[in-house]
């Protein structure tokens, strides 16, 4: 995590860490278990704006898993859904706001869906709402681990 007011801003928008080691006042490192769902966001301004904005949300990994590298994750993580550009996060926010609106942790939702939302994102078109009967279905086929 890195905070330089109005200039470089990472966070992360959503996860349960169970580690976080502070570096200074502008830095930290969080760690996260294996299998959790993360959302990372990186924000940066120059002189005239705006010129990154950028959403991951990824699925941390098992020792010995394949992962996609993801600047200041490491090792990195299974990329679920990667949006860059205000637009386009902006869309990704609202959709994290929307599961969140309906009682659930969106470290907790579906992975697939965040994968859903991440090819409508790609196509232009409008996702599926998460709804409290996928998040049930969900939990039912995590329990009988397919």
């Amino acid at each position: 995590m890195i905070w330089h007011q109005q200039r470089i801003e990472h966070w992360i928008r959503f996860g349960r860490d169970v580690g976080e080691q502070i570096l200074d006042r502008r830095r930290r490192i969080l760690s996260f278990a294996p299998n959790s769902v993360v959302a990372y966001i990186r924000w940066a301004a120059g002189d005239f704006g705006t010129i990154v904005s950028r959403i991951d949300i990824l699925r941390t990994v098992r020792p010995g898993e394949a992962f996609s590298t993801v600047p200041y994750v490491r090792p990195g993580g299974e990329l679920l859904l990667r949006a860059s550009g205000w637009p386009r996060v902006e869309r990704v926010l609202q959709a994290i706001d929307t599961v969140e609106q309906i009682g659930i942790d969106a470290a907790d939702a579906c992975p697939d869906h965040w994968r859903h939302v991440h090819n409508r994102l790609a196509t232009g078109q409008a996702s599926r709402l998460y709804s409290r009967e996928a998040h049930r279905a969900w939990l039912l086929r995590r329990k009988i681990g397919t």
